[in-house]
Parts: C-alpha cells; sequence; structure tokens
C-alpha cells in the first residue's frame, strides 16, 4: 500500500481523501445521478465499489431493505473473487474470518453393507495448484459488508441509500439524464411514498425477480430439473467423521448432501437432497418442514447421527437453469445504432443451482466488468461504444456457468447405482476444477481484448484470460511480492514490460519502448489528463530478467519512476526483478527478447506485443482513448 505522497497520513491510509463528489456528498438521493444501481447484493455493490473509485462521477445504489443484509444465502468463495477481494483491499482480512477449504472427501454406499455410507475418496481442493488464493466459505453478509467499507473510504464516500424499492423505469434517450427511474419509500418517515430520479445510467442487480429485467423487456429462459433440495446452516452434535471437510455425500438410499463447513469453527450447511418433484407437485416440495430436511440427513448419513441443536437458516428450493439473451437495453434490431443506458447483473442475468457455489462469484465479475466501463465513459476517459462490450462478454460466460451447472448438478442427483464408473463424481470434481475456481473465463476478441497474433510471446498470460500472478522482487527495497497483487480496483490498464537481456540503462529495446511511452504523442499515455499524475490512468512496470541484486534502480528509465502527487515525488515500486527460486519468464512462458503485457482494469490480459510493436499499441488503443486530451483534472 503506498500513501503520505500527499502530505503525512497519520490514520488509516486505507481512508482516501474526499475527492470530488464526495466531498459534501448529500445525504439524501440527489434528483439526479450518473449512475443508479438498484440491489445491493454481491454483483451491485462491487459494481458501486468500483465507481467508488472515480470521483467525478455521481453513483448512488438503492436497496429495498431497511438496512444492511443480515444472513445471506450464498457463503462460497472462489479463488478468483478472493483474487478480486486482493484488488478491493481486503483479501487478508476476509481469508482470517474465513473458513478455508483444502480437501473435498467423497463418501458412497459400503459395498458390504450399501444402508451405510464410507469415505471412498480424498482430493485436494485445487490439485493443480491453479492459484495462490484459497478457496473460503464465509456468509454473503461480510462479503457485502467489506465492499461497503471499500465505498465509504473511498473519494467518493459513497453508502447505499436503504428503504427505496425500484418501481419502474423509462428511457427517452433525450436529455443528459435520458432514464427516468420511479422509487419507493419502504422504510422510514417517507414509507409509502413514489420518488423519481433521473439518471445516465442504470444497473439492475435486483436478483432473480428483477424488476429492472422487466422493464426492458428481458426475461428468463431455461428450464427446471424438477429435483428438489433442502439447505440448512446448523449448529448440531454428530459422530460424523467429516463435519468439518467439505463432502460430497450419496447413500444407498439415494440420497445425497453436499455438506459445506462454515466460517467460525461450529456452523455448517448441508444441501440435502430431497428427491424428484412430480409434475403435478404445484409447489408442495416448498412447504418441506425443517424437520423433514433433517430426517432426511439423517437417512443418508446412517450409520452416523446429527443432532440440529440451532438453525441459522434453511430454505427448500428446486434446481432451475435460466438465461437471458441480453444484459442491457438494446435489442437485436438496435444494436449498432444506439448504446445502453440500462444494464443488469447477477441473478437478474442467470440463475443456477448453488452447489457449485457460481452465484456470487459470477455475479461480482459481473460487476466488476460493468463497474470500470461505466466509470471511464462518464469521466471521458473512453467513448460509450465501450458499454457495448458488457453484454457481449458477460453472456457468454453466464452460458458456459450454466452448461457446467447441469452437469454437476446432474451428477450430484444421481444414485450410485446410475453411475457408470464409481469414481464419476470426484474425477469430474478433479477435472473442471480450473472452472469453478473462476479461471475459465475467456473473452474473444473485441476492441477491448486484442487477436493473439504475438501469443507466442507470453503464452502463460492468455489473451482474454485473467493476468496470472507470479513471484517477483521489487528493487527498491528487495521485497518479495506477486506481481499481480498490486493491480488494485483503481479503474487503471495495467501495461507490464518485461525487459530483454540488457542491465537496465544499456541500450536495448525496453530503453527504446521507455522513452516511447513517456514522450511520443501516440502514446497511450499522451491521453492522460494535463495536471494529474503520469501513472493516473496508466500504471506502467517494468520486470527485468536479472535479480534485484544486479539492477542499479539509478539507471532504470524515467517511464517506469513516474513522479507522482503535489509534492511530484518519486514512485520506485514499479521496478521488479526476477525471483531466483521462481523465474516469472520461465513461469509465465515470457520470450527473452522481451514483451508488452496489456491488462485491463479488470485483470484480464487485452494484448501482448513485442517490445517494437509501438505503432500496435497505440493503434489498440486509439478507439478508447478521447481524441482530443481532457481538460486540466
Amino acid at each position: 500500500m503506498q500513501f503520505h505522497h500527499h502530505g503525512y497520513v497519520s490514520g488509516d491510509p486505507r481512508v482516501q481523501p474526499a475527492a470530488g463528489v464526495g466531498v459534501d456528498r448529500p445525504a439524501e438521493l440527489p434528483d439526479e445521478v450518473d449512475v443508479l444501481i438498484v440491489g445491493s447484493g454481491p454483483a451491485g455493490m462491487l459494481t458501486a465499489a468500483q465507481l467508488s473509485q472515480f470521483p467525478g462521477v455521481t453513483t448512488r445504489i438503492v436497496e429495498r431493505r431497511g438496512g444492511r443484509l443480515a444472513i445471506g444465502q450464498a457463503d462460497g468463495i472462489q479463488a478468483r473473487s478472493v483474487e478480486t477481494f486482493q484488488a478491493f483491499g481486503f483479501a487478508e482480512r476476509i481469508i482470517a474470518e474465513a473458513y478455508r477449504i483444502t480437501e473435498v472427501a467423497f463418501w458412497k454406499p459400503d459395498p458390504a453393507d450399501p444402508s451405510r455410507i464410507v469415505r471412498t475418496a480424498r482430493t485436494l481442493d485445487d490439485p493443480a495448484g491453479i492459484s495462490e488464493f484459497p478457496h473460503l466459505i464465509v456468509n454473503q453478509a461480510r462479503v457485502l459488508d467489506y465492499f461497503a467499507e471499500v465505498m465509504a473510504n473511498a473519494p467518493t464516500r459513497m453508502s447505499p441509500d436503504y428503504g427505496l424499492e425500484f418501481r419502474s423505469l423509462e428511457v427517452s434517450g433525450e436529455g443528459d439524464y435520458p432514464v427516468t427511474v420511479t422509487l419507493l419509500h419502504t422504510a422510514g418517515p417517507d414509507a409509502g411514498r413514489e420518488r423519481v430520479v433521473r439518471a445516465k445510467y442504470v444497473v439492475g442487480a435486483d436478483g432473480a425477480r428483477s424488476k429492472v429485467r422487466e422493464s426492458i423487456g428481458c426475461t428468463l429462459a431455461g428450464d427446471r430439473a424438477n429435483h428438489a433440495w433442502g439447505v440448512m446452516d446448523v449448529l448440531a452434535v454428530t459422530d460424523f467423521p467429516d463435519i468439518r471437510t467439505k463432502c460430497a455425500i450419496q447413500s444407498g438410499t439415494g440420497g445425497s448432501i453436499l455438506l459445506i463447513p462454515r466460517e467460525g469453527g461450529h456452523l455448517f450447511r448441508m444441501y440435502v437432497d430431497l428427491g424428484e418433484v412430480p409434475q403435478d407437485d404445484a409447489g408442495a416440495v416448498r412447504k418441506t418442514t425443517i424437520e423433514q430436511i433433517v430426517a432426511q440427513a439423517n437417512e443418508i448419513l446412517h450409520p452416523y447421527t446429527l443432532d440440529v441443536r440451532n438453525v441459522a437458516w434453511h430454505s427448500v428450493y428446486e434446481v432451475g437453469h435460466r438465461l437471458t439473451d441480453r444484459f442491457d437495453d438494446v435489442l437485436p434490431d438496435q444494436r449498432g445504432t444506439r448504446t445502453p443506458r440500462v444494464f443488469i447483473t447477477g441473478d437478474a442475468c442467470h440463475t443456477h443451482s448453488a452447489k457449485a457455489g457460481q452465484g456470487m462469484n459470477v455475479s461480482m465479475q459481473d460487476g466488476f466488468n460493468l463497474g470500470w466501463k461505466l466509470g471511464h465513459v462518464l469521466e471521458g476517459r473512453s467513448p460509450e461504444s465501450l458499454l457495448s462490450t458488457y453484454s457481449a462478454e458477460r453472456q457468454v460466460i453466464a452460458k458456459d456457468l450454466i452448461d457446467f451447472d447441469k452437469e454437476w448438478s446432474t451428477l450430484m442427483a444421481k444414485k450410485p447405482e446410475e453411475f457408470d464408473n464409481p469414481s464419476e463424481l470426484e474425477d469430474f470434481y478433479v477435472r473442471t476444477a480450473e472452472f469453478p475456481a473462476g479461471f475459465m473465463t475467456h473473452y474473444g476478441p473485441s476492441m477491448l481484448i486484442a487477436a493473439p497474433a504475438h501469443q507466442d510471446l507470453a503464452t502463460g498470460f492468455t489473451i482474454g484470460k485473467r493476468f496470472k500472478s507470479a513471484p517477483v522482487v521489487r528493487v527498491c527495497d528487495t521485497n518479495p511480492v506477486q506481481l499481480g497483487h498490486h493491480a488494485t480496483a483503481d479503474g487503471r490498464w495495467r501495461i507490464y514490460v518485461f525487459a530483454d537481456a540488457a542491465l537496465a540503462g544499456a541500450p536495448s529495446p525496453v530503453a527504446d519502448f521507455a522513452e516511447w511511452i513517456a514522450n511520443a504523442p501516440d502514446s497511450p499515455l499522451a491521453a492522460t489528463p494535463s495536471g494529474a499524475d503520469r501513472d493516473a490512468w496508466f500504471d506502467v512496470k517494468v520486470i527485468y530478467q536479472q535479480d534485484h541484486t544486479s539492477l542499479d534502480i539509478g539507471t532504470v528509465p524515467a517511464a517506469f519512476k513516474p513522479q507522482v502527487g503535489p509534492f511530484r515525488l518519486t514512485d520506485y515500486e514499479k521496478v521488479y526483478g526476477t525471483d531466483p527460486a521462481a523465474d516469472i519468464f520461465e513461469l509465465r512462458g515470457l520470450d527473452r527478447g522481451g514483451v508488452v503485457v496489456v491488462v485491463r482494469p479488470d485483470q484480464y490480459v487485452a494484448n501482448v506485443l513485442p517490445l517494437t510493436a509501438t505503432a500496435e499499441l497505440a493503434a489498440f488503443f486509439a478507439p478508447l482513448l478521447p481524441v482530443a486530451k481532457p481538460a486540466e483534472a
């Protein structure tokens, strides 16, 4: 974490100085806003947290509840989400309070006595070492709390506006605030009174029954699997030995349980198989009582017993897989003629089973994808056409998620005798581990993703996939660090310059690149507003092939040591050497002749280029930047 560059900070450095719309932020919801977010679930809160980093953008998030969420239904935090939390600054703290999944145990009927279950296999949760971040279990409410803290500490001093329910919207296409939104006060002295707000953009993060989705004419299409599950978060006494280990349990009676230990050392969640739902059920299965769910769990666990002492939460649901065909308000015949004004995210776009732990995780990535794009457009960094990439990118990802979840939930509902291979369930879990961990997202070529013409220069940084971190050593203070962990969710593009073999200061391609990016009129840095720090829009880092002891930071080009803050202090923390124990050039297949890796603000690799391809780099960024330099910030 860097601070003091604006003067001495004696308090919590996570609290950024108020700026822009955060100075004297009105407590009451204004009549006009840049972005109105409806719903304070994971997708909405992450979108708001990202937009809170843009001081010039007025963003408000409304929630029909009267206050913060006390207990949430989602709890699985995949490694990609923890990676995202790192960018927002709270990964270490949430890891400390969460339950960490390291192994999964598989239980099946005992061949000698099918009425009993026995442990048949264990597997590592991340057998291939996909990420340095762990797979966690922590209540959704705590995730929202952390994002609320990020918003409150941001320059815009954001906080949710509770007690306001979305009723309707109308897009006029006219004026600076073309979306008219009608809200209803649900709490406080104004309860029952309608309120009208005008916005430039609206984000519907209001769940599976989204009214924002309805207002733009989208519907969830799909099917139900006609299979019901009871889910309960409980405190219990049991002789089941793996009660504190994630388990997939299949019984001789055909019933199944997915056991998820929870944070705190005592609480755990069970997804309990309630069986097939008759076509004429008419919702009767949803009346299954907690006593019936516990009884079914005991039957599946035989010969072990479960004595439930306290129920924190429980519900019954039928597996359903549904998806909208678009994630914004632009109809198919309007594409290319206008840009979107209304977006939907999370469960408003895609619904599926909870057992793969994907709902909250994929929803947050929806918000991460959309948030920085709205910020760039509203601050004048990028054209409005950027916003059309949100639906194009995320709808494909949601379709992949539903296809995966259909296979996983079908396997979980199978009876043991229906498997062709006794180890089919655990084999699927291991084989597909990268997908539920959140790392199979792969965006195709677009204005944001270059064609893979030079992919061979960086085989470990796949264009369109997330930037996979690796160890390096920071030269200025000799600290070993993870390179990707210093990419904060501040809305900046990252340009990682992996140097050729020459030492810093010697004539070389990396020295020529540094001169170009610092001074050339077609460099993306030339778009940086006058008066702003040189790295305000682009974070340019250099990684040399030598270890830190062989590098003289005084000879490193000035492009990699920008002056920042009102005192024009030198930032030395953008210069790295290789870690002798884990050479990033070897780990990520980087060409020894040097390579430039461009990474989007949401951590996805956008381009890979040789050091000499400055014209290609300029051409890539040209459609994404203002035609003329903005006025002084």
